[in-house]
């Protein structure tokens, strides 16, 4: 139990470490990024299930459901 406590506490560690050696890099992270690209992703889902409900399953190989774009999770500041 107490191993399980210590390795919590060193990945905790180890996040805040890269998080402040980010911005000194001039990094930022964007916490909208994942509010915003729900919102983008679910839309996406939805004409994806209204074409595959119209046009049948020959149709879902052109659904696209890759909603993560990792360059727009970490920006370089200006």
């Amino acid at each position: 139990m107490f191993d399980i406590i210590k390795s919590i506490l060193w990945i905790a560690v180890i996040l805040v470490l890269a998080y402040f050696v980010m911005n000194y890099y001039g990094y930022r992270i964007n916490m909208d990024y994942f509010s915003y690209s729900q919102k983008q992703c679910e839309e996406k889902i939805t004409e994806c299930t209204n074409a595959v409900f119209h046009k049948g399953i020959d149709n879902a190989d052109k659904c696209n459901f890759n909603c993560v774009n990792p360059q727009l999770i970490i920006k370089k500041t200006k």
